[in-house]
């Protein structure tokens, strides 16, 4: 009968405390693995959090017009949009942005909606506080209202006067469905895609195909109506916020739109038309990753020659 070996004392098998120590010197990696992991997602959530919501990226970009004056080649366009005021953005960031815009001495601020989250008329008076630190944002400023702008579920007309009236008490033109010729540049104005006063058939033939053209849509949904079949010029809009938080090299998980292009930044639409998605200054929930939010500062050319 053969015999089994009995483990001798230099066998590590022989020890139970042995055992635990490789087992444990097994699982060391993983767990520092882990902390890594962990600390790692605690910083990108105090990132996302508190440092990117305020880090404004400042655009810079030439605006080829078509029939641009030559008196007009220079001049500068800021473009804004999605403030938000309300219970998650504080003043004193607006506040200091909108100052470094107006000490940029524009011709033109065009606003692009979403001035307000709605929280009750608080938040509308709180507008008024803001623009009376910061008035006049430049030479001349319009604007175009949001989604948001519009109260509870979009469809507070009362809302939206009163946002139009603040906005106006500060020298801020809206424009709701409507176009008007300031200084040679045509601007047309569209209430918002979502709200309950939509009716670009009222300013879009207005158009001057003779004349440069900046149109101010809050929702960039819009453009894919077929009245903006014949729009010649550009469009200017907000509402995505760029998705505000967007993995890297993915496309961000969340939009609020049906077209999925509808993204930030230019997107052409065809021969002498194209669509610009502001980032937007403001949130919904103070939290962005990947995606800054955004002043942009245009400089005008003539198209052909940007």
């Amino acid at each position: 009968m053969r015999s089994t070996p009995e483990p001798s004392e230099g066998d590590p098998k022989s020890h139970p405390t042995s055992l635990k120590s490789s087992r444990l010197m097994a699982r060391r990696p993983f767990l520092k693995c882990l902390g890594w992991t962990g600390g790692a997602g605690l910083i990108a959530g105090a990132y996302a959090w508190k440092v990117e919501p305020h880090w404004v990226q400042w655009v810079r970009r030439p605006l080829p017009l078509i029939g641009l004056p030559q008196g007009l080649v220079g001049e500068k366009v800021v473009q804004l949009s999605d403030l938000h005021v309300g219970p998650q953005v504080e003043l004193s960031y607006l506040a200091n942005v909108l100052r470094k815009v107006a000490s940029l001495r524009p011709r033109w601020v065009l606003l692009s909606g979403d001035f307000i989250t709605y929280d009750g008329l608080w938040v509308v008076e709180s507008l008024d506080r803001l623009l009376g630190m910061v008035s006049p944002l430049g030479a001349r400023v319009f604007a175009c209202l949001g989604n948001h702008d519009y109260g509870e579920n979009w469809s507070q007309r009362h809302v939206g006067d009163a946002v139009g009236a603040i906005l106006a008490r500060h020298s801020i033109e809206v424009l709701r469905n409507q176009s008007v010729v300031s200084d040679g540049l045509q601007l047309i104005g569209l209430d918002d895609y979502w709200g309950p006063d939509f009716d670009p058939g009222k300013a879009l033939p207005q158009r001057d195909p003779s004349l440069p053209c900046i149109c101010l849509c809050h929702n960039p949904d819009a453009v894919d109506e077929q009245v903006f079949v014949d729009f010649r010029g550009w469009v200017f809009s907000g509402h995505t916020h760029g998705g505000q938080c967007r993995p890297p090299f993915l496309p961000p998980p969340m939009l609020p739109v049906k077209n999925r292009q509808y993204v930030a930044g230019e997107v052409s639409l065809g021969p002498g038309k194209s669509l610009y998605i502001n980032r937007g200054l403001g949130h919904l929930i103070q939290a962005r990753f990947n995606v800054r939010p955004e002043v942009t500062v245009w400089n005008l050319v003539q198209a052909g020659k940007a």
